[in-house]
């Protein structure tokens, strides 16, 4: 029988005789034994009896099987021991007068039971047999306290043998040493007594059969492991006739078709009477918000490409108006995992689902990332350990002066969160709709100890399982972010020897940019109850909701609870100089300046916090309905004529609809007034309250401001994938202008490479049960008229110049390349040829399929080890000016030396005799070659700059792979380019980043010649078809004739080897 319980086949013996033992020799032989005079083999595959073995007593009724014999148990009370090979009987021990019950083996010891004779027939002999295998003689043998019938060994710590009666008792004891009465537990069987006794191959489990068909299992621990290979086990699937899965009468696409209804000739009790019925047809879905932004109107008929965010000749069917957006007929595909599911029956919706990159064997290169994203903003990819925080990068990329900040920023330390995040600002800037990866700033990231102290650094299993709290975690992780950034300006501004011993923590607003931006000025004031106050300032980068305790369900507004947890007030204990001891105190907090940015940590953390969100948003929900009742539209339908109205003010006013009103406690904008007294008074600010007030109105009376929600950023809880982060994010004019050419807001969803535009009552909506808010963002009306706003690039050309290495033992008889020269400095379109060699830091992770394909579940961890640029035109064409070895801190687990020519030590500045730069060194050279115009030329570049982080423009990329391609055939190596083009050979033993960067260059140049500037096509297509031709006889492979000079002897070479 299979492990599901299915019968495989059946074999039928010719003998009358009862069989009664059976083992399983080897994966395909078994040994078959009963009350006969012979043993019969049997092949699995083959289903064919291959052998008899004759035995000298007959009935044979247990066997075993160890390393050196055969053991068979007969009828008669003895136990034979027989050869592997032959079967050939070797010894025989004559244990009981009666008969055997069982035995058991177990290294250098056999222990059996069984029954002896007596003058009234059989009795249970209660002395255990024990025989010595080294010796092949009995020793002492084994007195136990219950009638024993089965017994086994569990060598787990010691050899100790489970000894179990019939009547469910069951002892263990050593078999050398004493039996303890102790010892001695009991098996409550269902039937009267127990027929077999087995243990798990583990040693965790005890199995115990009863008379009555009962297993009873017993395991040292909840979840036991039954073989050293365990799987889950196949149960048989029971009869869906016999029993039905419940069905959910509230899901509208559940196919009723899953009851079995038997056929009949009588009327059914749907078949309902056409007086008594009446046809309701389908409303017309309302039409996709991205449609109505895009549509151009010619008179009165509206035109919009395609957004094709669904099907062809598709639509929702919905039944109940009130429908929730979640369903099976969501805007985007569920990323791969879950996709075999019913979509249907969860409860998140697809575009809010964690999303997963699908390997195949070309990596990346055939994912189709315009899938989940049709926008020209850029997404990040999330395989990247620690790569929770994307959507919080996302936020801080869409603050318009912390972007233009963070991007003017450039200082000298190797590890600073604000160089590596300006960097990858920049890459989010030149990216049209790409993904990005933040692979640097993490690797930053994770050198901080302070992020290391905080528990920011996820390990791999956990990331991948969603064992952390990810909504504790971002907000952790928001808090250190600012404060790291802060700090990191603070250093900057700020000389070292002008900074007090406090210089880690910040005291006034003005010690940084970030600090101008999110920083609150307070004082706090501790009262004793001696009458003795004391007053502290301090300042706060963002403020935690803390929630009141009432849970009679009364209205409270945002704006409240936000006042709340501005101005806290507490009873602690603290030091009272007056009265020289701790003494109840009551702490008050008082805010003396507003942040041009409010940042809240929302700390949903529990229930409790979970249950008051709920609650007021119902409480909120109900007021709306009432303020709104009989204006309210059922469904958010426009007709034609309502178009017009879309683009003026009074068409945004229009009335919300019941979807929109559901789950919505948050508000989109809220005014905070400073007072005489250093109060604070804060309330929700409506579109209503600025048509009353005038827009004016904050900016007429000192101290009045008004707060604009920016962005959301909420915990998705998903049981399936662990849950994940997401970020609602309102994307200003400048950054559509620069983007799309067009100057209007919108919300955008945010989930990793998933971007989409939502309904902005999207983004404060939070259903509870799924969608839990973890941080908010508001920002000041106006706010970017009080910044500088130019982005002024911070890096210049003396990066290029000649810098000293990190390796201690470099000398200049080991240099390979010349820096630039002041008069060598690259122009626009100047070429410069490229190559990268990498490392290993983790392993890819794959599975292999049961067809026999390998499926990439995460692709290995590369890092850069060595940047090697060479010279594209002038006298010094071909030698190098940049050829870096980059310092690593991480553990190396490849060093690939064989395809990178990278040894272990030479990134190791104690031993290498390399020239060895930081990455952020290097990083800066290339970034300043891109900044300039210069074109790269390389062989498979696309990959170089994803390792090495870069986002390079497409016109400013030549690789060698692409020029020498047809399409829908492989790509060519570039040592087989050389060979058929240059009749160069390369790459003899290993990889050099410098002869492969020259050769790409040589082959761009052998390119021009044979296409003549790219004006004749169809002559180098000729050439193209040659090439493959030739390479398909050699099976891609270069000749190796004897004698062949290496191409690092050639002339070409001898520039660079002069150095």
């Amino acid at each position: 029988m299979a492990r599901g319980g299915l019968i495989i086949f059946d074999y039928l013996l010719d003998e009358s005789d009862d069989m009664h033992s059976l083992l399983l020799t080897d994966g395909s032989t078994l040994l078959v034994g009963g009350l006969h005079s012979h043993i019969l083999e049997i092949d699995l595959n083959t289903v064919q009896e291959t052998q008899k073995y004759a035995v000298e007593t007959p009935g044979v009724t247990i066997m075993r099987q160890t390393n050196r014999f055969f053991f068979c148990g007969h009828t008669s009370g003895k136990i034979s021991l027989r050869d592997l090979r032959t079967f050939k009987l070797e010894h025989e021990f004559d244990a009981f007068s009666g008969s055997l019950s069982d035995f058991d083996v177990h290294g250098n010891l056999l222990a059996a039971c069984g029954f002896s004779s007596r003058l009234t027939g059989l009795a249970c002999d209660r002395f255990l047999k024990v025989y010595d295998l080294r010796m092949m003689r009995a020793i002492t043998p084994l007195q136990v306290h219950v009638d024993p019938a089965f017994l086994r060994f569990i060598p787990t710590y010691t050899s100790r043998l489970a000894i179990i009666s019939q009547s469910g008792q069951c002892q263990f004891c050593e078999p050398t040493g004493l039996a303890n009465p102790a010892d001695i537990f009991h098996v409550n069987p269902v039937g009267p007594l127990l027929m077999t006794f087995d243990v798990s191959a583990s040693k965790q489990a005890l199995a115990f059969g009863d008379s009555e068909g009962c297993v009873h299992l017993w395991t040292d621990s909840p979840e036991a492991s039954f073989n050293p290979y365990s799987r889950e086990t196949e149960f048989a699937l029971p009869c869906l006739v016999d029993s039905l899965p419940p069905l959910d009468w509230s899901q509208d696409l559940l196919p009723l078709s899953l009851i079995p209804v038997p056929l009949t000739t009588e009327t059914l009790l749907s078949d309902w009477p056409a007086a008594n019925s009446a046809p309701a047809p389908r409303r017309a879905p309302p039409v996709d918000a991205e449609i109505l932004r895009t549509m151009k109107k010619v008179g009165f008929i509206g035109y919009a490409p395609n957004p094709r965010t669904r099907l062809r000749n598709q639509i929702p069917y919905r039944l109940k108006e009130s429908d929730n957006e979640f369903d099976s007929f969501s805007q985007v595909t569920e990323s791969p995992i879950g996709r075999e599911e019913e979509p249907h029956l969860h409860m998140v919706s697809k575009k809010y689902r964690k999303v997963t990159i699908k390997y195949s064997k070309l990596g990346l290169e055939d994912f189709d990332f315009k899938h989940y994203n049709k926008t020209l903003f850029a997404g990040l990819e999330p395989h990247i350990p620690n790569a929770y925080c994307n959507c919080m990068i996302q936020v801080l990329y869409f603050l318009e002066p912390v972007r233009c900040l963070i991007q003017n920023h450039l200082c000298q330390k190797e590890f600073c969160l604000a160089c590596e995040l300006g960097f990858l600002f920049h890459m989010l800037d030149l990216s049209r709709g790409d993904p990005c990866q933040g692979s640097n700033f993490l690797r930053a990231f994770r050198t901080i100890p302070e992020a290391s102290a905080l528990g920011l650094i996820l390990a791999d299993s956990d990331e991948a399982s969603g064992k952390g709290n990810l909504a504790r975690l971002i907000q952790r992780w928001n808090r250190f972010i600012l404060t790291q950034l802060h700090q990191d300006m603070q250093e900057l501004e700020v000389p070292q020897a002008y900074r007090g011993a406090g210089g880690s923590s910040f005291c006034s607003s003005g010690d940084s940019v970030i600090g101008q931006l999110f920083s609150c000025e307070m004082e706090n004031c501790s009262l004793c109850r001696c009458g003795s106050e004391t007053v502290r300032a301090s300042s706060t980068l963002l403020f935690t909701l803390s929630y009141p305790e009432d849970k009679t369900g009364k209205n409270c507004d945002f704006a409240q609870v936000l006042k709340r947890s501005i101005c806290l007030e507490q009873n602690t204990q603290a030091w009272c100089d007056n009265c020289e001891k701790y003494q109840p105190t009551i702490q008050t907090r008082n805010i003396c300046h507003l942040p041009d940015i409010l940042v809240i940590n929302c700390e949903v953390n529990s229930l409790k916090e979970a249950d008051f969100w709920r609650m007021q948003a119902e409480v909120a929900f109900k007021m709306a309905m009432k303020k709104h009742s009989g204006e309210i539209s059922k469904s958010k339908e426009f007709a034609l004529a309502d178009w017009k109205e879309l683009g003026s003010p009074e068409g945004m006013l229009m009335c919300p609809s019941i979807e929109e009103l559901k789950n919505v406690w948050l508000p989109f904008s809220i005014r905070m007034k400073m007072t005489k007294n250093k109060g604070l008074d804060v309330c929700n600010w409506t579109d209503g309250d600025e048509m009353q007030w005038g827009p004016a109105r904050a900016e007429e009376e000192h101290g009045v401001y008004v707060y604009d929600l920016l962005a959301t950023v909420v915990h998705i809880l998903d049981s399936r994938t662990g849950g994940s982060l997401v970020a609602h994010i309102k994307v200003g004019e400048t950054y559509h202008q620069r983007k799309e050419g067009v100057t209007h807001q919108q919300w955008y969803l945010f989930n990793d490479f998933l971007i989409e535009p939502v309904d902005k009552h999207e983004a404060v909506q939070f259903d509870m049960n799924w969608k839990v808010p973890a941080i908010l963002y508001y920002i000041k009306r106006n706010l970017n008229s009080k910044y500088n706003l130019n982005i002024k690039n911070p890096i210049e050309a003396s990066v290029l110049l000649a810098e000293a290495s990190l390796a201690r033992k470099q000398r200049k008889t080991h240099t390979t390349f010349i820096p630039l020269m002041l008069n060598e400095m690259p122009q626009v379109g100047d070429l410069v040829g490229l190559d990268a060699e990498f490392v290993t830091l983790n392993e890819e992770e794959a599975e292999l399929r049961s067809d026999g394909t390998k499926s990439t579940i995460k692709p290995s961890q590369m890092s850069v080890a060595r940047i090697t640029c060479v010279r594209g035109q002038g006298p010094n064409e071909g030698i190098p000016f940049i050829d870096d070895y980059i310092s690593t801190q991480e553990q190396v687990v490849d060093y690939l030396t064989q395809y990178s020519g990278i040894k272990p030590g030479d990134l190791d500045a104690k031993i290498s005799s390399k020239h060895l730069t930081t990455l952020k060194s290097t990083y800066l050279k290339l970034r300043f070659l891109i900044d300039i115009g210069v074109k790269f030329v390389g062989h498979g570049l696309q990959k170089d700059f994803r390792v090495i982080n870069l986002m390079v423009p497409k016109d400013q990329v030549l690789d060698t792979v692409y020029l020498f391609h047809m399409p829908r055939k492989r790509m060519i190596s570039l040592r087989f380019l050389a060979w058929y083009f240059l009749d160069l050979k390369i790459q003899g033993e290993t990889h050099d980043s410098i002869e492969d960067a020259r050769t790409a260059l040589q082959l761009y140049r052998k390119y021009l010649e044979l296409s003549k500037n790219g004006t004749e096509p169809e002559s180098f297509h000729k050439v193209l078809k040659g090439l493959y031709e030739k390479g398909r006889k050699m099976d891609w492979k270069v000749p190796e004739p004897e004698g062949q000079t290496s191409p690092k002897n050639a002339a070409v070479f001898s520039s660079v080897l002069a150095l």
